[in-house]
Formats: structure tokens, C-alpha cells, sequence
């Protein structure tokens, strides 16, 4: 049996917690990577806007009820359970609770849950719209639900936020979209996964030498790496179960079932990380998105094992 090569962005993201356990940046050097990190993050939602389809986005739209309903898992099942999970952080801790919090506010990511819709024969062009729409929307709605559910303790956000997020964010995006006609073939390109993955490879960097200058990894222990992984595994079963039981209850097609199960369950590395650089700063940012880290990695293995079961139904 053929071993299947590791996620790249895995490998990158591992590659930096380990660059930055054995060499944090600090200092003045650390105020000119985050720069540096912030630009990154705005060619790439440049990129991103670039990249899309707008005619292919319009048309998609008019499957109002498939995106309405993968909207609702997304930004209202997901940050439900959220909201159930609290007891953990009696044994987690504050700040991981509220990473796992935060991931469930994210949007769903986009080329993976398209990825898997296309494997397993499902519909492919609603689950592109789909995935666009929910990081459209999440640039207005993962900062507003972080601002009401996640405003306490060493967390805290304002309106600013908003701003930051349009800057960094929602303007390059628009400005991509207009540039469109000259540049698609550009965006479409590998460039913009080598900036994608690069830009997630400095966040995480970032982030992770911020936590070892201040000495925050010290408060994680096996236990609770190993209790985080067991949870983000029960937590894309149960969603994957959820939105297929929902979906079928509602009379979606197996198409639709299947594109529903993919979009709905996801969570965005690409979107969280910078949006959680924009949001938070670097107020034990390391904390914060270590549980978005590992369930991104969970949901990939359970997701593509699921996708190719589907595919040999239909072969």
C-alpha cells in the first residue's frame, strides 16, 4: 500500500513551531516580521479576490437553500457548541477553551471542502459558492461573534476590530475582485498557494515565538494535546453525522448531502489564523489558535477517508 505524502501546509506549520521553539523571534526583529506578516496577509486575500469567479459566484447563489442551510451549520450549530463546550476549560484552561471557542466561529475553508465535494461526486459548483460565501460573510461575522461571545479575561475586542479586518481583509478582497480581468490567470496560478501557505507559515511562527518568549507552553501539557486531539476527532464525527442526518431530514439530493457534509463541517486554517492575527494581536495568540492547529489536521484525514468511501459507492 502506497503511503499518501503529508498536507504541505502541515509540514510547513510544524516546520515553524519547531523553528520557533529552537529560535523565537523577539524584539524589534519580531515588530518587522509582524509587518511583514500583515502584508502577506493582505496579498493574499488580494489573491483571493482575484481568484473568484464572479459570474460563477452569481450563478451559484441561486441555490439559496443549500448555502442557507450551510451558513446556518457554520455560524450557528458550530458556535452553539461552543457555547456547550465551556466546562472543558476547567480542565483546558482559559485560554485553550477559548481557542477551541474561536474555531468554531471561523468560516469553512474553501479548497478542501471543494476538494472533497468533487471526490466524492457531489455538487461541486454549490459547494465553491458555498465555501466563497461563508468567508465573505465571515469577515463581518467571526469578528462580531468573537466580540460577544469571547469579549472577557485576556481576550478582548472592540469595534476597531472591524476596521482592521476591512483594511487588512475585506478591501484587498474587493480590490482583487476589480483586478480580476487582468491578473485571474495570476491568482489562479500557483502563486497564491505559495502565499496562502506562506502567510499561515508566518502567523503560526509568529504566534508560536510570542508564546515561548512569554513563556505560555509551559501551562500545556501531553495530557492537554492529547485531550485536544480526542476532542477535535469527536467533533468532526459528530458534525459530519449532524449534517448529513439534517440534510437528508430536509430532502437535500445526495448531492447535496455530500456537499452539506463537506462545507458544513470544516473549519478555515487559511481564514482563522489571520483573521485571529488581526482580531486578537498578540494576546497569547499561541493559545488561541492551537485547537483551530489540530482540529484543521483532524478534519483533513476524517474528511478525505470519508471522501473516498463515497467515491467507491459510486464506482
Amino acid at each position: 500500500m502506497q503511503l499518501k505524502k503529508p498536507d504541505p501546509l502541515i509540514v510547513l506549520i510544524l516546520c515553524a513551531v519547531a523553528v520557533a521553539i529552537v529560535a523565537p523571534i523577539s524584539g524589534q526583529a519580531a515588530e518587522w516580521f509582524n509587518t511583514a506578516t500583515k502584508l502577506a496577509i493582505v496579498l493574499l486575500f488580494f489573491l483571493y479576490g482575484a481568484r473568484l469567479s464572479t459570474s460563477e459566484a452569481i450563478a451559484g447563489l441561486k441555490h439559496w437553500r443549500l448555502h442557507g442551510t450551510i451558513l446556518c451549520f457554520t455560524y450557528i450549530a458550530f458556535p452553539l457548541i461552543g457555547l456547550a463546550l465551556s466546562p472543558t476549560s476547567a480542565w483546558l484552561g482559559d485560554d485553550l477553551y477559548l481557542g477551541i471557542l474561536y474555531l468554531t466561529l471561523v468560516p469553512s475553508t474553501v479548497q478542501s471542502s471543494v476538494a472533497f465535494t468533487s471526490i466524492a461526486q457531489g455538487n461541486v459548483a454549490g459547494a465553491i459558492v458555498s465555501a466563497s460565501a461563508s468567508n465573505l460573510l465571515g469577515v463581518v461575522l467571526t469578528p462580531l461573534l468573537v466580540m460577544f461571545l469571547m469579549d472577557q479575561g485576556s481576550v478582548t475586542v472592540d469595534g476597531g476590530v472591524f476596521l482592521d479586518i476591512s483594511l487588512q481583509l475585506l478591501f484587498p478582497f474587493i480590490v482583487g475582485q476589480l483586478c480580476r480581468p487582468w491578473i485571474k490567470e495570476l491568482a489562479a496560478s500557483k502563486a497564491t498557494k505559495a502565499v496562502d501557505r506562506g502567510s499561515i507559515t508566518m502567523v503560526v511562527y509568529a504566534a508560536f515565538s510570542a508564546g515561548m518568549v512569554e513563556g505560555i507552553w509551559t501551562r500545556v501539557g501531553v495530557g492537554k494535546l492529547l485531550g485536544l486531539v480526542a476532542l477535535s476527532i469527536v467533533l468532526v464525527a459528530f458534525m459530519l453525522w449532524f449534517t448529513r442526518f439534517v440534510a437528508l431530514k430536509l430532502g437535500f439530493s445526495r448531492e447535496d448531502t455530500i456537499a452539506i457534509e463537506f462545507c458544513g463541517t470544516k473549519k478555515s486554517l487559511a481564514t482563522g489564523l489571520p483573521m485571529a492575527a488581526v482580531i486578537f494581536g498578540g494576546a497569547n495568540l499561541g493559545l488561541l489558535i492551537l485547537p483551530l492547529m489540530i482540529f484543521h489536521q483532524i478534519q483533513l484525514m476524517m474528511c478525505a477517508s470519508l471522501a473516498s468511501r463515497y467515491a467507491l459507492r459510486s464506482g
